[in-house]
């Protein structure tokens, strides 16, 4: 918040039967892959398909797209080709969070969920109980790289959409660019939150618990038949107290139904909907100077706690809500038609007084400590339409088979925004008072109507040929019209267009080598200092890696290398922003997840990337030519391990730990202000017995107090200090 805006494919040979009915199973609870004599099969005779998964071997049925997964392995994707497919035949990592994984390590945010995946940098100023934070191989997804149900979760300024996490089945990554199949969005990569939904079973689940600040939440996940016809699953949370700093405190109530209906084993209809509500005061610990927080001030260092708003000011309301379906249909020749729309609305509303530096410097001057701050208020309400048109199918022209899919892609986004700032009265650091009268706002300074709609038509030919060749092709083009109506205004049209090409190879003992080569687009609304509008952030990514499925356990092993250019980089703050940068990240990125036996479950991840600024404007704060861009550690390592004892006198009992490692980062564009790394030690004991079940998850377990990230040397936010949660649930 305040002045820094919060910013493969699926085929079939008789050679690889095991290959193809993983694909099958997995496609048949989800996003139903095309015609081939086998899925002629599946349609028409079911008891044979389940006979021959038996004599498959390795691996059997494997998971659907969209549903739950089973321990920390997934398996199929839809993310990586919006068509399910198992995960090493898609030509760039993908990571998948499931409900067991989010629920083990006691995540209750997004960011908190993907602190233990490979290319994610999540939390980079801390704990923010309105923002999921998130950053893809050094580039910021918050806004631009987030999905939901496969449809953009887009947000601008404060406009935008907060997803609760109990209510999402799974947490998807695909790294690296994705514009050829979703439009536009961020060149590091995408995140796909995906919603829970019927599965036709009776779910009745209830959880409780409360965190050692004093935060407690209620939630429930309720779900059956209500015909032969019809499923329907309703999922909830009310949530409420402090939070870790002074004064902050929230009230969260969130609901999301969903239905299905199924006339037919050729159809199915998913309603999807969600009523979200935050009613908070803002978090302290951010939006504090590198001198003071990093390093000593000639007074020390700020408590980590402290909160420089004006608590009888501070406010933020959210109201959001959403409805949307899945429609699709298979066709007598096996093809198949999906469409998924969504409209969303979301209204927000804060007022906040943040610090900026010590009189906006970043060094207190003489004997006067204070903080300037800046009083700050806006008000947002955005409204969404998204719908995506799919066709798919297979065909086979000679020796290589094809699966085909096409698109039509439709995006609405509209935000009517309102900020408005004035200077608050200064406040000491370490003694801080509060309640002092606050100067006037001053009038607007972006009182705007801004509406973006965007069209696109995209192609995809997943082919496989040989004896275990893979290949994937895509490429779209997309026509982007945005209007801004209000202080600023412009009205632009952009067309672009984007690619990728992949390739494979499967060995027979689970082995994936690929390689592949993607161009992307990320349309921009910024407003530059010449009063135009950015253009949109262009660049291509090349990259090889392996992913490998191990025969002696159930596991997923990834490793890759790659070289990411973004083009076209916005830079400068607000009023002053000019558009000539260029940022390469390339590096390395390795990731582990595995079901080793029934009693052990292990996540590992390490990424160590070269960050640097090719081309910047002269003084700007966020970046220098040759030098590493603010905020983003180059390296991070991690490791999570949980063991289960299945019988004897601990039968029940559950023991975890893992350690997140974060390496250095800069707080300036000149790199003289380093932030140190930091290793933190997480722990899980839980107790699972019958239908109940007991945990306890405390995070920073030795309480260390450290910096997580600083954007300029007058803005760093500490990270979070320990916490304990206690939760118990009840299913039956």
């Amino acid at each position: 918040m305040g002045n820094v805006v919060k910013q493969g494919f699926i085929a079939m040979t008789a050679s690889r039967r095991k290959l193809t009915l993983r694909v099958l199973l997995g496609s048949a609870a989800a996003l139903p892959v095309l015609s081939s004599p086998l899925q002629a099969q599946e349609a028409g005779a079911p008891i044979q398909l389940q006979q021959i998964t038996v004599e498959s071997g390795k691996g059997g049925a494997k998971g659907s797209a969209t549903g739950p997964i089973k321990g920390f392995v997934p398996e199929n994707t839809a993310t990586g080709s919006k068509t399910s497919t198992p995960i090493e035949q898609i030509p760039q990592p993908v990571s998948v969070v499931g409900r067991e994984e989010m629920d083990d390590i006691g995540a209750q945010k997004i960011d908190e969920a993907l602190r233990y995946t490979a290319g994610v940098f999540s939390q980079p100023f801390g704990p923010d109980q309105d923002t999921n934070w998130l950053y893809i191989r050094g580039f910021d997804a918050t806004q631009t790289g987030t999905y939901l149900d496969g449809l953009q979760n887009f947000s601008y300024g404060f406009g935008g959409f907060l997803i609760d996490s109990f209510g999402l089945e799974r947490i998807e990554v695909l790294k690296g660019p994705a514009s050829a199949l979703y439009g536009g969005g961020n060149p590091g990569g995408i995140v796909n939150y995906v919603s829970k939904r019927p599965t036709g079973e009776r779910l009745r689940y209830v959880e409780t618990g409360v965190n050692s600040y004093g935060n407690g939440y209620l939630g429930f996940d309720i779900g059956d038949k209500a015909s032969d016809v019809v499923d329907y699953r309703v999922n909830g949370i009310i949530s409420g107290g402090d939070g870790y700093t002074d004064f902050s405190e929230d009230f969260r109530g969130v609901i999301s139904p969903s239905i299905t209906w199924s006339p037919d084993e050729a159809t199915k209809f998913t309603v999807l909907a969600n009523y979200t509500h935050l009613d908070a005061t803002h978090n302290g610990g951010a939006f504090l100077p590198y001198f003071g927080t990093v390093v000593d001030a000639p007074f020390g260092r700020i408590s980590r706690k402290s909160n420089f708003t004006e608590p009888s000011i501070d406010s933020y309301d959210r109201e959001q809500a959403s409805i949307g379906y899945e429609l699709e249909h298979t066709f007598d020749n096996d093809w198949t038609v999906r469409q998924n729309l969504r409209y969303g609305f979301s209204h927000v509303k804060e007022h906040s007084l943040y610090p900026y530096g010590y009189g906006f410097a970043e060094k207190p001057s003489g004997d006067n400590y204070d903080l300037a701050r800046i009083n700050f208020r806006h008000d947002t309400t955005v409204n969404t339409f998204l719908v995506d048109n799919q066709l798919q199918g297979t065909v086979t022209t000679g020796a290589i088979e094809h699966t085909l899919l096409f698109g039509l892609e439709y995006k609405y986004f509209n935000i009517d925004q309102m900020q408005q700032s004035a200077s608050g009265t200064p406040i000491s650091p370490f003694d801080p008072v509060y309640g002092l009268p606050q100067e006037t706002l001053g009038k607007p300074y972006i009182n705007q109507d801004l509406s973006r709609n965007q069209v696109g038509i995209y192609a995809q030919d997943q082919l496989r040929f040989g004896d275990g060749w893979i290949v994937t092709l895509n490429g779209r083009y997309d026509y982007v019209s945005d209007k801004s109506e209000g202080l600023p205004s412009y009205d632009v049209h952009e067309g672009k267009a984007s690619g990728r090409f992949g390739i494979g190879y499967e060995f027979e003992n689970g082995l994936t080598p690929y390689a592949s080569v993607a161009t992307f687009f990320n349309p921009l609304l910024d407003a530059l200092v010449t009063k135009e509008q950015a253009k949109p952030e262009t660049g291509e990514q090349y990259e090889v890696g392996v992913k490998y499925r191990p025969e002696a356990f159930d596991g997923l092993i990834t490793a890759s290398f790659f070289d990411l250019t973004k083009q076209n980089v916005v830079m400068g703050p607000n009023g002053s922003k000019t558009q000539v940068g260029e940022v390469n990240s390339r590096g390395f990125e390795l990731e582990a997840q595995a079901n080793i036996t029934e009693a052990w479950r292990v996540t590992a991840a390490f990424t160590a990337y070269k960050l640097e600024v090719n081309e910047a404007a002269p003084g700007d704060l966020h970046a220098a030519v040759g030098n590493q861009p603010v905020l983003v550690p180059e390296t991070q390592a991690s490791v999570f391990a949980q063991y289960a004892f299945l019988d004897g006198a601990l039968e029940g009992v559950q023991i975890g730990a893992g350690v997140r490692y974060v390496g250095s980062s800069y707080a300036d564009a000149e790199n003289k202000y380093k932030v140190p790394d930091v290793a933190l030690v997480d722990l899980k004991l839980g107790y699972e017995k019958d239908n109940w079940g007991v945990d306890l998850n405390v995070t920073n377990l030795f309480d260390k107090d450290y910096v997580a990230g600083c954007q300029t040397t007058l803005s760093c936010g500490y990270g979070e200090g320990r916490k304990a949660l206690l939760k118990a649930h009840v299913k039956w």
